[in-house]
């Protein structure tokens, strides 16, 4: 996610010396913590639906209100950076996704399921305003002949901090998790189960709301090591003109939508995927852990990706990586057991291009209208709110998750065309951007 604001004016030296390196070093840490939390949302489907007893389309309710806020503040957070500046708005992320954590202990104690969705609709407030503001301040602290490598290297900080956090999350989170037959408790008993069940996850983001405390107030330190640089003003005017009149544009915004919804519905739903007895049978917590294994995927293909662009066209790149996830999901689908399972694992390694290259290309060539294309790029990840709830609306109409997968099929079908069409249709110029880092 990144902000409708790509582009910053650095003036006298306010990009240098000891405190913006300090700057750096925590805003790299602060990616690797914020792709786990982002991520971690995958655990909760796993979690809520056998603790709710909730459809495969109510539990993807997760997703929607976690990244409806991707659209409901993309711009709202822009304009507050060009207000308050770099550092001021960072606290202000920080101290939202702690106020949010902290409501995740009332839901846990009253085993409230629209209570846990209102604080993860929170959460992803936070996260918008942070992510506005962290893209283009990585690329501005230092040298511009290198921001390209360190926004590579803030992606990789960022996959490795998913990678971690799922995979000890599903320890924490799902290791004690126990079925109760929900026919033959009463409803006390069934509250009482939901309460202890809810406990671990009310403690998990109790620690996180402090953590994100601290880390507010190490920002407010260095609240003035950015104050010379300087971002630009929101520029609204011309991006509805840009939507509906420039192919590319929304070409790639379409791809975008579709890509987190494909992305984010194979995540959320694995751990269902891999547990049922056709595929690998698992319980929760090892369901959990090959989560971890799907997102590692991801930071293998984005450590690959740097030699692999050098090879070919992005576009060619980009048909083949869809059409390689759209195989996997089909084996997936025709096949049992362990190679069922590991196969749309798998198809980790092929998301992993996808994001950035996307953005590149569906942002090419537009010069001073860039920041309005990043923006409508950034609202069209609202596509990991939608896609997933159809995915379990197909499951549950279906009776099957294997039929299901036919939406991230269709959703990968649309990128592969676009990485076709972007071949025969060069733009004839650069963004300018590499892109700004999603997960």
């Amino acid at each position: 996610m990144a902000a409708p604001i790509s582009a910053v004016n650095a003036a006298g030296g306010g990009t240098s010396g000891g405190k913006t390196g300090i700057v750096l070093a925590l805003a790299f840490a602060v990616f690797f913590l914020l792709g786990g939390v982002s991520n971690i949302n995958d655990l909760l489907v796993g979690k809520f639906k056998p603790m709710f007893h909730l459809s495969h389309t109510e539990a993807n309710f997760v997703q929607l209100f976690f990244f409806f806020a991707y659209a409901a503040f993309s711009i709202p957070a822009g304009i507050i950076l060009s207000k308050l500046g770099y550092i001021r708005t960072f606290v202000l992320g920080f101290v939202i996704i702690a106020a949010a954590a902290f409501l995740f202990i009332p839901a846990s104690a009253a085993a409230s399921f629209p209570g846990f969705l209102a604080a993860l609709f929170c959460i992803g407030a936070g996260i918008t305003v942070l992510q506005v503001a962290m893209n283009p301040v990585i690329t501005t602290l230092g040298p511009v002949e290198t921001s390209h490598s360190r926004l590579t290297f803030a992606q990789a900080f960022n996959s490795i901090g998913v990678f971690l956090m799922i995979y000890g999350g599903a320890s924490f989170l799902l290791g004690d998790s126990k079925p109760i037959d929900a026919a033959a408790a009463t409803e006390a008993q069934l509250q009482a189960y939901r309460v202890a069940e809810g406990a671990s996850i009310g403690t998990a983001y109790m620690w996180l709301g402090f953590l994100m405390l601290a880390i507010a107030a190490l920002f407010w330190v260095f609240r003035s090591a950015l104050d010379n640089a300087k971002t630009e003003e929101v520029k609204l005017e011309g991006t509805m003109g840009l939507l509906t009149g420039n192919r590319r544009v929304q070409f790639g915004a379409l791809c975008i939508f579709t890509y987190v919804g494909a992305e984010v519905a194979i995540g959320s739903n694995l751990i269902a995927y891999l547990g049922d007895s056709s595929v690998m049978g698992i319980g929760l917590e090892a369901a959990g852990k090959l989560v971890a294994m799907y997102w590692l995927g991801a930071l293998a293909g984005r450590l690959l990706g740097g030699f692999i662009l050098r090879l070919a066209k992005p576009g060619r790149v980009l048909t083949a990586f869809a059409s390689g996830a759209i195989g996997l999901i089909a084996l997936s689908a025709f096949t049992s057991g362990g190679l069922s399972g590991w196969a749309l694992i798998l198809v980790g390694f092929c998301n992993s291009l996808m994001f950035p290259t996307i953005f590149s290309l569906g942002t090419e060539g537009l010069g001073e209208q860039t920041p309005q294309g990043s923006g409508i790029m950034c609202t069209a990840i609202v596509g990991g709110a939608i896609v997933p709830v159809l995915f379990g609306m197909v499951a549950d109409l279906s009776g099957n998750l294997r039929l299901a997968l036919i939406v991230p099929i269709i959703c990968y079908a649309i990128i592969a065309l676009f990485g076709a069409w972007s071949v025969k249709n060069p733009s004839g110029g650069a963004a300018g951007s590499e892109g700004p880092v999603y997960d």
